[in-house]
């Protein structure tokens, strides 16, 4: 048994309940009739399914990014329903994926454990439990006073230019010194981390509790969050944490560095926690009515950001097609706008002043832009398949001015938008240009001292474009250079960041199939030869890693 799946059980299934659904067995065109699994192969594949599938078709397999997983077919959402697909049809899509933006899987799960999730989907789903309050302070702890923290780093490094790494199937982050390429610690997190986010420049200098950039919080899959101190010494950076659900994305701190907020994607709900102690205070359901009038049981909370200039959060609500500005001054009096927009929101990021929120609702190949100071929807752009913008990327273009960009779930592009309609009136929230790519990426990054955009292809099934990734001219607007980061079997290159000076970028390489062993790297080129200059070993499925200098300025 792998470790992501131990972490699973252990912090998640062990929570959810565990009812068995019964189906009657239904013969098909393929000729082989459904077997129920028994109990143990139902947990098996529940745990599968929540590692790799629960994110784009929902916890109820209701669908959202991916399609609806529900056994009875549903005319409104265009669903067929899996008992009339069958299993060997089911294990074909799940093997080879689809032309529509799905991942093959053959790569990591076996014949058997596709067939169990073949099955598995033409079940009920069970229905995980809700979490109160009291459960959620129930889970908090802390490791070290916050009385007890130190007033000067600890360990005589350049902290600045530290890079905090998701070791995604290894339940961990890894903290790497980016002056010295060395790991200076490896830290127990919550399974399968999404997102970290830092204190910021916002309100204040100091916000409370410390210099931006110093605390950082973790947001795992499991629900639970962390909080990192790097002044800390190595193996003493963990200093706090709690879980708000069994299944969250995202995390957000307040401007002032009072609160840091969680959304879960079950149960639905956000919360707001003490940021200093990590004591949870507030759980704000997020069920409710979407754009379309339909009420939504599952309704997610996909990414939270913290408003520049503002003291609020933006919270994207997955299912609804909202957008939530809740502010954080009163916490016993919410003040929150609903901004309707498009389903399904997913990932985004601030333009360069900070003003504007772009947010891809990817389900509906768009890209929507809110005001984060009228706290209205300012404009939805369409773009190719299913945009995934991941934390984002801001340029200046010769032509259009300031703009922004994104990669695609389903399609081989990058969709290039003005983002200035105070300059650039005329290129506002229009597409200025697209790039074509070998294949869907997940991620796009650059840096204001560099003049190129590099743009990830990690969706594609042919390993020589999974493992590569696209350099892009940001004067010319074409792809000068394809580098092939690894050639590794079973391996992909994902994800990219620059250090805070901008003369290195960094690009995970990690073995889509967890060994259970740290063999993914992080490889280091010059951000102006594009030359490789050292290879980051030592690490488990390195994911998103983000520059303290770089995230705490908002630097893309």
């Amino acid at each position: 048994m792998s470790i992501k799946r131990k972490t699973i059980q252990g912090a998640l299934l062990a929570a959810a309940c565990i009812g068995l659904a019964t189906t009657t067995g239904v013969s098909f065109a393929a000729k082989k009739k459904f077997e129920p699994l028994n109990e143990a192969e139902f947990e098996q594949a529940k745990s599968m399914y929540f590692q790799r599938c629960a994110g784009c078709h929902g916890v109820l397999r209701k669908g959202a990014t991916g399609k609806s997983l529900l056994p009875e077919p549903n005319k409104a959402k265009k669903s067929k329903g899996t008992l009339k697909l069958g299993t060997k049809r089911l294990a074909k899509i799940i093997k080879i994926g689809t032309e529509g933006g799905m991942n093959n899987f053959d790569d990591i799960f076996s014949d058997e454990e596709i067939d169990l999730l073949a099955r598995y989907i033409q079940m009920e789903p069970p229905i995980p439990p809700e979490m109160s309050l009291a459960l959620m302070k129930e889970r908090h702890k802390v490791y070290i006073e916050p009385k007890d923290y130190p007033t000067k780093p600890l360990h005589g490094r350049n902290w600045e230019n530290f890079f905090v790494v998701i070791e995604r199937d290894a339940g961990k982050i890894a903290i790497i010194d980016g002056d010295k390429h060395e790991v200076v610690d490896h830290i127990d997190t919550g399974y399968a981390v999404h997102v970290i986010k830092a204190t910021e420049h916002h309100d204040t200098e100091k916000p409370v509790g410390g210099v931006a950039g110093r605390f950082w919080y973790t947001q795992g899959r499991d629900g639970k969050m962390t909080k990192i101190d790097l002044w800390q010494k190595p193996g003493s950076m963990l200093v706090a944490e709690a879980q708000m659900a069994y299944d969250a994305r995202d995390v957000a701190v307040s401007g002032d560095g009072k609160y840091v907020i969680g959304g879960a994607y079950w149960p639905p709900h956000f919360v707001i926690l003490d940021a200093v102690t990590m004591e949870p205070l507030k759980v704000v359901s997020t069920r409710g009515v979407n754009v379309d009038g339909d009420y939504v049981n599952e309704s997610r909370v996909a990414a939270i950001y913290t408003t520049p200039k503002q003291s609020s959060f933006w919270v994207a609500m997955k299912e609804l097609g909202q957008m939530w500005q809740v502010d954080y001054r009163d916490l016993d009096n919410l003040n929150i706008k609903q901004v309707n927009s498009a389903k399904f929101l997913h990932d985004g990021f601030f333009d360069p002043t900070g003003r504007y929120f772009q947010i891809a609702a990817n389900a509906s190949n768009k890209m929507v832009i809110v005001d984060s100071d009228t706290g209205k929807l300012e404009a939805m752009i369409d773009t190719a398949k299913l945009p995934h913008p991941g934390p984002g990327a801001n340029w200046n273009d010769p032509t259009c001015g300031p703009v922004g960009g994104t990669t695609h779930l389903g399609e081989g592009k990058v969709t290039v938008w003005g983002n200035d309609p105070k300059g650039h009136k005329d290129a506002a929230w229009k597409i200025c240009y697209t790039v074509d790519t070998d294949g869907p990426g997940v991620f796009i990054r650059t840096h204001p001292k560099s003049d190129y955009v590099w743009a990830d292809q990690t969706k594609h099934p042919e390993p020589v474009i999974q493992q590569s990734v696209k350099v892009i001219d940001k004067k010319s607007r074409e792809v000068i250079k394809t580098l092939r980061v690894t050639e590794e079997e079973g391996k992909a290159a994902v994800h990219i960041e620059f250090n805070a000076d901008g003369s290195e970028v960094w690009v995970s390489v990690w073995n889509r199939k967890d060994s259970g062993n740290p063999t993914g790297e992080i490889v280091v080129y010059d951000s102006k030869t594009l030359k490789e200059i050292k290879r980051i070993k030592g690490l488990t499925t390195p994911t998103g890693k983000f520059n303290v200098y770089n995230r705490t300025n908002h630097v893309t």
